[in-house]
C-alpha cells in the first residue's frame, strides 16, 4: 500500500539525519588531538514476506522467486576508523605522540582506567604527569622540582637532569595499552575511551614491542579527519535526504489523488 512507502521513506530520513550527525561530529573534531573519525554503518530493516521462494504455486509447481517487501533502513552501528593521524611537531617536552598502535593510560576520578591517543600532558603541582583535566598518567611519572632536560625515549623511558646531578636520572617508564579489538572501546568524551567486553582486556607493555607504536616526544597526533572526504559524504547524505523527502511528497500526492478520485 502507498502508506507503507511513507514509512520506508521516513526511515530513510532518520538514517540520513543520523549519518549527518556522525559527519558533523567528525568535522567538529577536525582539530582535536588524537581524534579518530567515525563512520555510519546502515542495515536494512525487517522484510515482510508476502510470498516465500519455493512455496507451492500449484500442486505440481513452486514459485521460483519470492515477494519480499522491505520496511526501510536503520543505522546499524558506527565504526571508529583507527588510521594514524599526522604527527605534528610542537617542541613541548611533555607533548607525546604514539607512532603506531596503542593508547596512553589515564586514571579517571574514582579509579577507573581510560585510554587515549591524546598525549598533550602537563605537570601537576606535585610534579606528576597529568592530562589537561588533571587526570594522572599511568603508570605514574613524577618529575622532581627543579628537574630539567626531560626526555622521553621511544620505548617510554622518562629521564631528567635533577638538580645537583650531572647525569640524567631515570624517572620511570610509560607503558602502552593495546587491545585485540580497539574498535570495541567505548568513547566517553574528553578524548577518552574505556574498555568493554567487545574490546577485550588491555594488554600492557613497553612502546615499540608486540605491535605497539613508538613514543615521539615533542609531537602530537592530529585528528585523522579528512575534511574533503567528510564534505563529499555530507553532500551524498544531503542528496539522499532530499530524495527521501521527495518520496514522501510523491506518495502524499498519490494518496491525495486517490482520495479525490474515490
Amino acid at each position: 500500500m502507498p502508506s507503507s512507502a511513507l514509512h520506508v521513506a521516513r526511515t530513510g530520513l532518520e538514517a540520513q539525519d543520523q549519518r549527518m550527525r556522525v559527519i558533523a561530529n567528525n568535522l567538529a573534531n577536525v582539530g582535536t588531538t588524537g581524534y579518530k573519525r567515525d563512520r555510519a554503518n546502515f542495515a536494512t530493516l525487517a522484510y515482510q514476506d508476502a510470498r516465500v521462494a519455493g512455496q507451492q504455486s500449484s500442486a505440481e509447481t513452486a514459485y521460483a522467486t519470492g515477494l519480499n517487501l522491505g520496511t526501510g533502513v536503520g543505522l546499524q552501528s558506527t565504526s571508529r576508523i583507527e588510521t594514524q593521524g599526522t604527527l605534528q611537531t610542537t617542541g613541548n617536552a611533555l607533548d607525546l605522540a604514539l607512532d603506531g598502535d596503542g593508547f596512553f593510560q589515564v586514571t579517571l576520578p574514582g579509579g577507573q582506567l581510560a585510554y587515549t591517543r591524546a598525549g598533550n600532558f602537563t605537570r601537576s603541582a606535585e610534579g606528576q604527569l597529568v592530562t589537561s583535566q588533571g587526570y594522572p598518567l599511568q603508570p605514574a611519572i613524577t618529575v622532581p622540582e627543579g628537574a630539567s632536560a626531560i626526555t622521553v625515549a621511544a620505548d617510554g623511558t622518562v629521564s631528567a637532569t635533577v638538580a645537583g646531578q650531572t647525569e640524567p636520572t631515570q624517572l620511570g617508564q610509560i607503558t602502552i595499552a593495546s587491545f585485540a579489538n580497539p574498535g570495541g572501546l567505548k568513547a566517553t568524551g574528553d578524548n577518552f575511551l574505556t574498555e568493554t567486553a567487545a574490546s577485550g582486556q588491555a594488554q600492557i607493555g613497553p612502546a615499540g614491542q608486540n605491535g605497539r607504536g613508538n613514543i615521539r616526544q615533542g609531537m602530537l597526533e592530529a585528528s585523522n579527519v579528512n575534511v574533503v572526504e567528510e564534505l563529499v559524504d555530507m553532500i551524498e547524505a544531503q542528496r539522499a535526504y532530499e530524495i527521501n523527502s521527495k518520496m514522501i511528497s510523491a506518495v502524499d500526492e498519490m494518496l491525495k489523488n486517490a482520495n479525490q478520485t474515490l
